[in-house]
């Protein structure tokens, strides 16, 4: 079976290269000519485990291709993916200009029964939108050429992002047909061997699932957020708390963990987006609405207690452990970490930053507003504290005697929760968290 994939970001480049591992023939399309070339060149332009061994496997096999050209392999193929970007617009909405353009890319080539799948995250209706383009471009043409368009939101994580392909918890196709399902039967099946989880829908319902699922998700952070704020108010313990609640079989544990906000790719531009689909329809989210207000209020939570605890922050040296949004990538789109450093640097303090993977990301945003550190512990020489951002497992253990004697001060204020209180105070260190 061959298939194309437009768009080597994050989600096209993983979908492609574990097609191919199991057999399929991907050729993978970007406009981008210096990111194809790095590509044929044996180089990953985006940081995931495991990706890059995978990534020359497939080449290597034959299998894995790269181009900037679609029309080179739409002959070829049964299924184009379209994995491009949809970045924000000002108004919270999703920018749709790259999802046409692949829509009419494909309808001015295509010859002959083709099926286009939306990979990317796109609102409700996307699917109409793509259709008419598509016609539009066949018109034009003054040709008539079966097509389909479908729906196949992807669920990755970053940092277990070819687990999660290769071993869903399910797969979601909008169709609008049963050629259309048996093509992506086809296409899924050898994933799914054991026991087949792919769910059929319409177009809509499988549109609004990928938004639906984030943001409860996101809802369940801001959550316990907001409880551990009013934890620190009434003197109770978020982590009793967690488990209290997450042993309740209607609950469960899962995104339950409180900290200083989520980030990423996915949570803040989807959430934004839900909401603007929702007042285009006159209809106030007001969940959603309030889990992206807390989280935006979030992202200062960590300045905020180190403003408790250091007082005036001029002059005030702070070590940051962590840049990027979450663990095992290093991804800085709405991080946490980018808030706190424009925070401290406002309020006149000297940031000192380690990240184990993360480091050029940052000096790619902001330069050299900080201090760029070779490790965890050069970052803590003669600072007057650390705020942990980003829950890494080197920083899980650290050597708090090696690091309280360099230090001007032992203060720690950990935003994601990750130390036992009573151990870092026994180090004689002052210790703060979120809702302990």
């Amino acid at each position: 079976m061959n298939i194309a994939i437009v768009g080597t970001g994050y989600v096209g480049l993983v979908s492609g290269a574990c097609f191919a591992e199991m057999g399929i023939d991907v050729t993978c399309v970007d406009i981008d000519e210096k990111k194809i070339q790095r590509l044929l060149d044996g180089e990953i332009p985006i940081y995931e485990p495991g990706l890059d061994d995978l990534v020359k496997r497939n080449v290597d096999a034959g299998r894995l291709h790269f181009t900037t050209d679609l029309t080179t392999c739409l002959d070829d193929v049964e299924v184009v993916f379209s994995a491009v970007g949809t970045p924000p617009d000002e108004d919270g909405s999703a920018d749709l200009k790259y999802v046409l353009e692949v829509a009419r890319t494909f309808g001015r080539n295509i010859k002959k029964y083709t099926i286009l799948v939306t990979k990317s995250t796109v609102p409700v209706g996307t699917a109409l939108k793509v259709k008419a383009a598509i016609l539009e471009e066949l018109e034009k043409r003054g040709e008539t050429v079966e097509f389909e368009v479908a729906s196949n939101p992807e669920f990755l994580k970053e940092g277990a992002a070819i687990k999660d392909f290769m071993s869903p918890d399910r797969v979601v196709v909008g169709v609008e047909s049963e050629r259309a399902r048996k093509v992506m039967t086809k296409l899924y099946r050898p994933f799914l061997t054991n026991n087949f989880r792919v769910y059929f829908m319409d177009i809509p319902s499988a549109e609004m699932t990928k938004y639906a699922a984030n943001a409860m998700l996101a809802t369940r952070i801001s959550f316990m957020n907001d409880i551990a704020n009013l934890c620190d108010l009434v003197g109770a313990n978020v982590d009793h708390v967690r488990k209290g609640i997450g042993t309740d079989a209607r609950i469960g544990s899962k995104f339950l963990y409180s900290g200083c906000g989520y980030g990423g790719s996915c949570f803040p531009k989807d959430v934004k987006a839900l909401a603007h689909t929702g007042k285009e329809h006159g209809y106030t989210m007001g969940v959603i609405e309030a889990v992206e207000a807390v989280n935006e209020r979030q992202k200062s939570i960590v300045f905020h207690k180190l403003q408790q605890q250091l007082g005036d922050l001029r002059g005030k040296t702070i070590a940051l452990w962590g840049l990027a949004f979450k663990p095992e990538t290093d991804d800085m789109r709405e991080a946490p970490a980018l808030v706190i450093i424009d925070k401290l640097v406002e309020a006149g303090a000297t940031v000192k930053v380690y990240d184990p993977v993360a480091m050029d990301e940052c000096r790619r945003r902001i330069g050299d507003k900080v201090t760029y550190c070779k490790d965890m512990y050069d970052a803590v020489i003669d600072a007057d504290a650390i705020a942990l951002v980003t829950e890494w497992k080197e920083f899980r253990v650290p050597s708090w005697t090696v690091i309280k004697k360099v230090m001007k001060s032992p203060v720690i204020v950990d935003g994601r929760n990750i130390y036992d209180k009573e151990d870092v105070l026994s180090e004689g260190f002052h210790y703060t968290a979120i809702g302990k």
